[in-house]
């Protein structure tokens, strides 16, 4: 464990900065003033688009330390899809009263039980909006950044019932600190429950046998805030609730980026994680080209992919995808996923599941000039892929 010095210096820090995440922008939401009795001390927003069908999705979306969900809304473009898809939105906000930090309180006892503080709070706000707009209670999502994602965890862990699925950025495993020096350690990497260990975690934070929500988990491999290993603690986690080998049924590269995917005995993905190349702290975002989304700000990094967008893809509630018409002529010729590799020709080197240490991936950390973050090595990870697929000498 980091000394206690350190933490407190790593928190004062923290609260001397004059965050960029603060700004005031113009608002697409409206707050929720009646959901419950809020025994979190939560604000709750929402986006409803002008013209709902009945038995819409919900998303729940959960901002990261020094943001507020307006910002967060309009950096991650959420109410922007809502729009184009038809979906409702809801936005939880962290008060300064409870959190100097604005951060969503993941690893405090009383806040991460059922029935039980801000968890709670963020029960009644879904209540509450799916009974005053008819929503479809088997199409609810979660999702959130770094302590919102970690939030999603506890979510997904202590109202397993109420999600059809969850999305985890640069978030952390339910259940892997109970205070703020752990926050900090778990954060950096160290100690931390085993991966024997954090399926159990989850199961006995609710009565509940099943079904299981989906996960969707995404984490920057150049992050030094939450680093990379506690992506590999969320999927670990995940993957024992729902009994899935550790190898991944199937692993791709999107945009340069490593795709890993689980199926379940149905045939069905109820697990993916997406390892962003050269990314630090922060949401995906794709702000230019067809399929652009959100705006780019601290936290939130245009890498050229929409977590947005994919996460949503992911649950089942797009409709119609950008540019469809083109991708149908290119659908003969399009690269097909590439299976698991099982042998030295691997993407990324694996660990023994019960180590509980971080995985090494095989990538060039050089950037080229004009690709700030990117590596290198992306043409040769991708050709890689064409070959091992067959469609590539």
């Amino acid at each position: 464990m980091r000394s206690i010095s350190d933490t407190i210096s790593r928190l004062q820090q923290g609260r001397a900065r004059r965050w960029p995440g603060e700004v005031q922008h113009p608002s697409r939401l409206s707050e929720m003033h009646s959901f419950g009795t809020n025994p979190g001390a939560l604000r709750a927003n929402a986006y409803v688009p002008d013209v709902l069908a009945p038995g819409a999705p919900l998303v729940v979306v959960l901002h990261g330390c020094t943001q507020n969900a307006a910002g967060y809304d309009r950096g991650a473009g959420w109410s922007q899809l809502a729009d184009q898809e038809g979906f409702a939105v809801l936005f939880p906000e962290q008060q300064r009263s409870n959190n100097a930090n604005l951060c969503f309180n993941w690893f405090v006892p009383d806040d991460i039980k059922r029935d039980c503080g801000e968890a709670l709070s963020i029960r009644q706000m879904i209540e509450a909006i799916v009974n005053s707009h008819g929503l479809d209670r088997k199409r609810v999502f979660i999702t959130g950044l770094s302590a919102g994602g970690a939030m999603t965890s506890v979510m997904l862990a202590t109202y397993p019932e109420v999600f059809a699925g969850g999305a985890s950025i640069a978030g952390l495993a339910y259940g892997s600190a109970k205070t703020i020096p752990e926050a900090f350690d778990r954060m950096r990497g160290h100690a931390g429950p085993s991966y024997v260990d954090l399926p159990a975690l989850v199961q006995s934070a609710s009565s509940h046998k099943g079904p299981w929500p989906s996960v969707s988990v995404w984490q920057g491999l150049a992050d030094h805030t939450v680093v990379p290993a506690n992506a590999d603690s969320v999927v670990s986690q995940w993957r024992g609730v729902h009994r899935l080998k550790a190898t991944p049924t199937r692993s791709e590269v999107i945009g340069g980026h490593e795709r890993r995917v689980w199926t379940d005995a149905q045939g069905r993905d109820v697990i993916e994680q997406y390892s962003v190349v050269g990314m630090g702290h922060g949401t995906p975002l794709k702000t230019k080209g067809e399929d652009r989304l959100g705006t780019a700000g601290p936290f939130m990094l245009d890498v050229g992919i929409s977590s947005t967008r994919s996460i949503a893809r992911f649950w089942g509630i797009l409709k119609s995808e950008p540019g469809d018409k083109a991708k149908d002529k290119l659908a003969a010729t399009a690269p097909k996923a590439v299976p698991a590799p099982t042998s030295g020709s691997e993407l990324r080197v694996g660990i023994d599941p019960g180590k509980h240490q971080p995985a090494t991936r095989l990538m060039n950390n050089t950037a080229p000039s004009g690709m700030e973050g990117q590596p290198n090595g992306v043409k040769e990870v991708i050709e890689r892929a064409l070959r091992a697929a067959g469609l590539m000498r």
